[in-house]
């Protein structure tokens, strides 16, 4: 499914797209508020993208700052995916 209404039904759909070898994006919403939960969704699946918007607006630029939080606690352990984004982390 493209769109899901809960996070139950997110990390199953992430689950049979993972199964299915295809690649996962995190995506916002249109109307999109400033809670910065689906940066921490889309590391969690270890999803390859994320969409959070244009850096310009407030309700995308936590969802980024969130980004850079999550790479700061990871440190030296975090991965970045570089050219094989598409391939599925573990």
């Amino acid at each position: 499914a493209s769109q899901v209404g809960t996070v139950t039904e997110a990390i199953e759909a992430v689950k049979q797209a993972k199964d299915a070898h295809w690649g996962v994006m995190v995506s916002h919403r249109s109307g999109d508020t400033d809670d910065s939960f689906i940066a921490d969704l889309a590391v969690g699946a270890a999803a390859g993208q994320i969409k959070a918007g244009a850096p310009c607006r407030g309700e995308c630029l936590t969802k980024y700052n969130q980004l850079l939080r999550i790479e700061e606690e990871f440190g030296s352990e975090g991965v970045y995916a570089g050219e094989n984004w598409r391939t599925t982390a573990s």
